[in-house]
């Protein structure tokens, strides 16, 4: 095996632009639940489809939401402060697709069956799971809000396969 030469050429940086599609072609590589994401309260009703959740601890039950600050749903979340993750099951996918797009906010909301745990954001009758949350902190993400919630309720329906976002397209397990 022969070292490298000080004088081998270095690979081109990439632009910007380059890395960034990198990172989003990388991404799509990265599994991840699909989950309808609701908020109502002072600031309106509003939901959008987000993959960027995950579990923080048990200890007190939190979520990490990251939301797009472009979002039309952004206002509504930040002003009322309380959302509930709702955990998609194979039978979702026009759901997802729905709340995922520009459609407006009443037709969303139009295409299932909602109620309200603790919070007052809408849980979906027939999700996966339900986690009903009071946002506690918001930091910076870039583009993004981060969002720290603590899971005031939550809703299980048995049974079911979920809903996965898998190198641009849903899938089920």
């Amino acid at each position: 095996m022969q070292a490298s030469s000080l004088t081998d050429a270095a690979p081109p940086i990439p632009s910007l632009e380059e890395r960034k599609q990198e990172y989003r072609n990388a991404m799509a590589r990265l599994g991840a639940a699909v989950n309808i994401v609701t908020t109502d309260g002072p600031g309106g009703l509003a939901g959008f489809a987000a993959t960027a959740v995950c579990s923080v601890t048990d200890s007190p039950p939190t979520l990490l939401v990251c939301l797009n600050r472009t979002s039309s749903a952004y206002p509504a979340v930040n002003a009322n402060r309380v959302l509930c993750v709702n955990t998609l099951e194979r039978s979702h996918e026009d759901l997802s697709r729905l709340f995922g797009g520009k459609t407006p906010v009443h037709e969303r909301f139009e295409g299932a069956n909602w109620s309200l745990l603790e919070t007052g954001a809408p849980a979906l009758d027939d999700a996966l799971i339900s986690f009903d949350c009071r946002v506690k902190t918001i930091s910076d993400g870039g583009t993004h809000d981060i969002l720290i919630c603590e899971v005031v309720a939550i809703r299980e329906n048995d049974g079911g396969q979920a809903l996965i976002y898998f190198d641009r397209g849903y899938h089920a397990i």
